[in-house]
């Protein structure tokens, strides 16, 4: 991994306010896997994936390139983390069934990745890569974010941001590639949630260090005009994009 200190400060944040992945997409990729024994959840952050595999996998091995990140993941008794990079995972040939990356992908150097992935994976083993971009909400709340993300924090996203604009269809991906399932995750959000999930995005961070101001308040004064009662729920739904792959 190209080490990006984007994440290491806001790992707290990122636990708090980050949406959660739906329970039918580890089921899909339980299903396809050729054993449910062990899984590698490359990039794990939080550990957010690799809580959702444990519940269907005996074991989870679950890395991370940002120790600030493992120290802050919510532990569980069939998952053992550690800091590793991506391209140098130190793990044992042929010894998991299934790989995930979770909205990490492009930060790797992929060629060191893929290595790593044909080394670890058992015969028949399965890849999975996803990313997910803006939520979908309201057509006017999702104007005003849409802008915000566009015409104010969007000089300072990183560059490896343009993956995920692309759904990830403009990675290589060498496998033999299998046609995922629709899916999404969803949320029930209050406007204050909301706006912590906005301020986890590595551009706002950026934006702050570099001009010296916060542009959360203006997004907040916007989304207040169409989002009623600030206490007021909302429905959150962000479309998963997956590349799913069998490694031969």
């Amino acid at each position: 991994m190209r080490l990006q200190n984007h994440f290491a400060a806001q790992a707290g944040k990122y636990r708090e306010f980050r949406p959660t992945y739906p329970s039918e997409l580890f089921d899909f990729l339980a299903s396809l896997s050729p054993a449910r024994q062990r899984a590698w959840d490359c990039g794990t952050g939080n550990g957010q994936a690799a809580l959702g595999l444990a519940e269907r996998f005996a074991l989870v091995v679950a890395s991370d390139a940002t120790r600030q990140q493992i120290t802050r993941a919510t532990s569980h008794r069939r998952v053992r983390y550690w800091v590793a990079l991506a391209e140098k995972s130190g793990l044992k040939g042929s010894s998991v069934d299934l790989v995930t990356v979770a909205q990490a992908v492009h930060w790797f150097d992929l060629e060191g990745f893929y290595a790593q992935v044909r080394h670890a994976a058992r015969p028949g083993g399965i890849l999975a890569l996803w990313c997910y971009g803006l939520p979908e909400i309201d057509p006017e709340i999702d104007r005003s974010i849409r802008t915000f993300y566009t015409d104010v924090v969007g000089p300072y996203w990183p560059k490896e941001r343009h993956h995920v604009e692309a759904r990830y269809r403009d990675l290589p991906f060498p496998f033999a590639e299998i046609d995922p399932p629709h899916c999404a995750m969803e949320a029930e959000w209050d406007l204050s949630r909301l706006l912590g999930y906005v301020g986890t995005w590595s551009p706002v961070k950026i934006f702050r260090r570099e001009t010296r101001r916060d542009p959360l308040p203006a997004l907040a004064d916007a989304l207040a005009e169409v989002w009623g009662p600030a206490r007021r729920t909302r429905t959150l739904r962000f479309p998963l994009h997956l590349r799913v792959g069998r490694v031969s």
